[in-house]
């Protein structure tokens, strides 16, 4: 068993390649093969949001405060809010993050390391070209 305590480990600044706006992400988990998973918290403050992205595994959202959007590509952008749970397929090109007047966090879970076939990622986001600039209004 291994117990992280709040406050343990410090919170860093989402970084500018990945967001646009003010990002704060904190650490939860990160577990070791076999079980290759990690969550963070991550708030985003007003008008805050990810790049257009991809996760090779996959991610689920976990919105715990305030009030956000979700987009994949092709799609209409959704409202999310506390207690909604967002899953992003293997591959899924998205992008999420605060409304344009309110902040938002969520728990972001992530698979992580190698993936099922024994191959390895590089990273566990995959950033790709922007569409377009923002959560919609």
């Amino acid at each position: 068993m291994e117990i992280k305590r709040s406050g343990s480990q410090p919170s860093t600044r989402g970084p500018s390649d990945w967001f646009t706006g003010t990002v704060s992400i904190d650490p939860l988990f990160q577990t070791s093969d076999p079980a290759r998973v990690a969550g963070a918290s991550v708030t985003f403050e007003p008008g805050a949001r990810t790049a257009w992205h991809t996760h090779p595994l996959g991610q689920a959202l976990i919105v715990t405060a305030g009030y956000g959007r979700a987009q994949r590509a092709g799609g209409p952008i959704e409202e999310i809010r506390p207690g909604d749970v967002v899953w992003f397929a293997p591959g899924e090109k998205h992008r999420h993050g605060a409304a344009p007047t309110t902040a938002m966090t969520h728990i972001a879970i992530q698979r992580q390391g190698r993936r099922l076939d024994g191959k390895s990622h590089r990273r566990p986001i995959q950033q790709v070209t922007s569409i377009g600039s923002a959560i919609g209004p």
